[in-house]
């Protein structure tokens, strides 16, 4: 093969090559998708299970932002088994968290809470509420 053709084929691997991975990079670079949700709260299920309502913001790619929490807390009655879930809103743990920022690689689903639904008017009585000073 001639010293030419042998240096021009090396050539155009190397620009074939150089390509390949500027396209990988640039996938890898594209802007994360803005959800946009009509309903005022969202529901987010994580990867353990956990299911947390509240408003949700997107300050980055790899956590988004949960404001004004809630979550429900099941009980079972030891005697009857009779199982109860309350909406518990989120603030009233030791530490006193405000928002949550949560891993986006731990999210399986986020939905809209609809202000109809059972979780929005149970949100909507606990605001209701007269706030408790203690």
């Amino acid at each position: 093969m001639p010293r030419q053709k042998k240096y021009a084929s090396l050539s155009i691997s190397l620009i074939l090559l150089v390509c390949s991975v500027s396209f990988l990079f640039l996938l890898g670079c594209e802007k994360p998708q803005k959800l946009d949700f009509k309903t005022d709260y969202q529901v987010v299920i994580l990867d353990n299970g956990n299911a947390f309502f509240g408003k949700l913001e997107f300050p980055g790619k790899s956590f988004l932002l949960l404001k004004d929490i809630y979550y429900i807390q099941t009980q079972i009655n030891q005697e009857t088994k009779v199982q109860t879930n309350t909406l518990i809103k989120r603030g009233k743990e030791l530490h006193g968290p405000d928002s949550m920022y949560v891993n986006t690689q731990h999210i399986i689903m986020i939905e809209p809470v609809s202000p109809d639904s059972q979780v929005a008017k149970l949100i909507k009585e606990e605001k209701a509420k007269p706030v408790e000073i203690k």
